[in-house]
């Protein structure tokens, strides 16, 4: 599949520093495995910036759309400096792309999502597939996030937390209020040691470096093997 031209359809605020970017398909089919990414930029300039697709196949079947979370500046820019987004922007879209992906038929149980940041976008078309594809198992995820204001689709987790689709623990690193409940500071082994209890759990890594180079090694501590921990990989 070539590049497309799709017009934004919808700019939702998703929190002070990143934007939820739905873009009509306009009836065309626009095949993809849950956690792959896309090439986006304005069609008349050269530069494309990779985005992961925040939505599920599922979700693109039934809406004719698709879903980005994309980061923005003070001043609302994007990608390379790329003017704001409204409703009507046009951008040039790549074909889908990128190895870290939901399996196909996994043969585990029990998965384990881990998150930073906006790299809650893949997990999220994951995590809709599988229970829409009604994915046999348990699914956890620990989602972190400097301040509890920068939780991208914060009420939808928590309603699929209530539902008892997914168990959901969430870590504010940096800036949190008295109200805050949820854990504080850097993801630490005790805390995963809480969402492991077998190690043949399928784990999902995705979020700034350091949370991409620090959390494999503390998986291997638990028992969990190499083959199973999967990460982004740009």
């Amino acid at each position: 599949m070539s590049e497309r031209v799709l017009r934004v359809s919808s700019v939702r605020t998703a929190t002070a520093s990143s934007r939820i970017v739905r873009l009509h398909l306009g009836g065309a089919v626009f095949p993809f495995r849950p956690g792959q990414s896309v090439a986006v930029g304005p069609p008349e300039q050269p530069k494309r910036v990779p985005y992961s697709l925040a939505s599920a196949p599922e979700d693109v079947a039934r809406d004719e759309s698709i879903e980005l979370l994309i980061k923005i500046d003070a001043a609302g820019r994007w990608g390379e400096d790329f003017e704001p987004l409204h409703r009507g922007t046009r951008l040039g879209i790549g074909a889908p792309s990128g190895k870290f992906v939901f399996p196909e038929s996994p043969r585990e149980r029990r998965f384990l999502f881990i998150a930073g940041g906006t790299g809650i976008a893949p997990v999220r078309s994951m995590i809709r597939h599988a229970i829409a594809a009604r994915v046999p198992g348990r699914i956890r995820m620990l989602y972190s996030a400097r301040s509890p204001g920068d939780f991208a689709y914060l009420p939808e987790l928590r309603g699929m937390a209530r539902r008892g689709e997914i168990d959901l623990s969430l870590t504010a690193t940096r800036h949190m209020s008295p109200r805050w409940r949820g854990s504080k500071g850097r993801i630490v082994p005790p805390q995963l040691a809480l969402l492991v209890d077998d190690p043949a759990t399928l784990c999902f890594v995705c979020g700034p470096a350091s949370m991409v180079e620090d959390i494999p090694p503390l998986l291997r501590q638990l028992g969990v093997d190499k083959s199973r921990i999967l990460l982004e990989d740009w």
